[in-house]
This record gives structure tokens, C-alpha cells and sequence, in this order.
């Protein structure tokens, strides 16, 4: 029971050794702990701050990002209609270009076509004068007596004719 009850020279000394363990406390060990509370605080405070503006760039750059991305795809929609009317242009101008090249080879087949018809009349008409002027050189050569053996010569020369 002694321990609950302490003596008056015990509770000096104990006081005595708080109130000294207290004073140096207080000029030397506070000072530091309250400077120390202090810088930590502010650091925190700062930090804060920090972070504040770190959010705000931070939103800022996501605006003008989505600006960016914004204009981007309309730049992309831009180029790929610009894209989609040169290969229309350029379909086109093929599509043009090749009925004007038809169009210039079936002229020249049909120039040839008729130029190849008139040779072979000429061709013909060659021919057959030729055959007229043999007939004419034969029927001269022969000189028939009369009109009958002259009709039967030229007929047999016919006939020959339209069997070659």
C-alpha cells in the first residue's frame, strides 16, 4: 500500500525532477519539435499548393489535348474527302480517257475497214478489167468469120471465166 500512498519527499523530488526535465524541455527540445511541426506543416501546405497547380495544368493540357485531338480529326476528315475526290478526279479522267481512245480506235478500225473495202474493189475492178481486156485480146486475136462463131467463142470464153 505504500506505492499508493507516496511520501511528501518523494512527491518533492519527483516534482522537482518534472519541473527540471520540463524547463530544459521547453528551452531546448520544444523549440525544435515546434519548428520542426512548423516546416512540416508548411511543406505539406506548399505540397498541397503544389498539387493544386499541378491539377490545374494538368486540366489544362487535357483541354487543349482534346483541342488538339479536335482538330486532328478534322484535319484527317479534310484530307481523306481531298483524297476522295482526286480518286473520283482521277477515275474520271480515266473513264474519259478511255472512251476517247475507244472511240479513236473504232474510228481508225473503221477507216482501216474501208480502206481495206476500197482495195479489194480496186482489187476487183482490176481484175475484171483485166479479164475484159484478155477477152477483148482474145476475141481479136481470133478472127472469126462470122457472127455466130463469134457469139459461140465469147460464150465458151464466159464460161470459162465462171469456172476459174
Amino acid at each position: 500500500m505504500k506505492l499508493l500512498t507516496p511520501e511528501l519527499g518523494l512527491l518533492f523530488w519527483t516534482l522537482l525532477a518534472f519541473l527540471l526535465a520540463f524547463f530544459i524541455l521547453k528551452k531546448k527540445a520544444w523549440p525544435a519539435i515546434i519548428k520542426g511541426l512548423r516546416d512540416r506543416e508548411n511543406s505539406i501546405a506548399s505540397s498541397l499548393e503544389t498539387a493544386e497547380k499541378v491539377k490545374a495544368e494538368m486540366a489544362q493540357l487535357k483541354a487543349e489535348n482534346e483541342t488538339l485531338l479536335a482538330k486532328a480529326r478534322e484535319e484527317r476528315a479534310q484530307l481523306l474527302k481531298e483524297a476522295r475526290e482526286t480518286k473520283d478526279k482521277i477515275i474520271s479522267e480515266a473513264k474519259e480517257q478511255a472512251k476517247a481512245d475507244y472511240a479513236k480506235i473504232a474510228a481508225d478500225a473503221q477507216a482501216s475497214i474501208e480502206a481495206q473495202k476500197m482495195a479489194a474493189m480496186i482489187e476487183v475492178k482490176n481484175q475484171v478489167g483485166k479479164l475484159v481486156i484478155e477477152v477483148a485480146e482474145k476475141v481479136l486475136r481470133k478472127e472469126l468469120a462470122g457472127k455466130e462463131a463469134q457469139e459461140a467463142h465469147i460464150k465458151g470464153l464466159v464460161d470459162e471465166v465462171k469456172l476459174n
